[in-house]
């Protein structure tokens, strides 16, 4: 087949072009997921994420997050990985930890209330709906901004196929 062809099929299929990356940076986000700031600041914006790990997600989204399959949903797209993945983050946040025992309680699995009482306090939590969802998406279910990216993949998923 023709080099030309291919480009079509490739097209029509949905594919990614050889060594594409998105232009999405901490600044659009910064911009874009205004609750991922600290607020009160109006001449410096300073994240609530730190800026290595901003980057890292950022890096990641723009490898990713492709323009040429979201088009111009795409710096939606990669904000909402972004987000995801920084409010993972924050979830485990801490400043410090005095034992091993409260570092590893930052990244315990906790899913919605099922049971609360307030006289001898009692909380239990109902984790399958989280370990289900997992099974299918991992985290992405973890957060709504997570569940909105993977609604959009599924959408842009069911982009034309070529049959030989």
């Amino acid at each position: 087949m023709s080099e030309q062809f291919n480009g079509l099929i490739s097209a029509a299929a949905n594919m990614p072009q050889p060594g594409e990356l998105g232009t999405y940076t901490s600044d659009m986000f910064l911009a874009d997921f205004s609750q991922f700031k600290q607020s009160g600041q109006e001449d410096q914006v300073i994240s609530l994420v730190p800026d290595p790990m901003l980057q890292v997600f950022v890096n990641n989204a723009n490898a990713s997050i492709l323009p040429s399959r979201y088009c111009e949903i795409w710096r939606y797209a990669a904000g909402l990985y972004v987000a995801h993945f920084s409010a993972l983050y924050l979830k485990t946040y801490s400043d410090g930890s005095l034992t091993p025992a409260r570092a590893a309680a930052t990244g315990q699995q906790t899913g919605l209330v099922k049971e609360a009482t307030m006289g001898d306090t009692t909380i239990s939590y109902d984790n399958e709906a989280i370990t289900e969802a997992s099974a299918k998406w991992g985290s992405w279910n973890a957060t709504q901004y997570g569940q909105q990216l993977v609604t959009m993949a599924r959408m842009i998923g069911m982009g034309g196929t070529y049959v030989i």
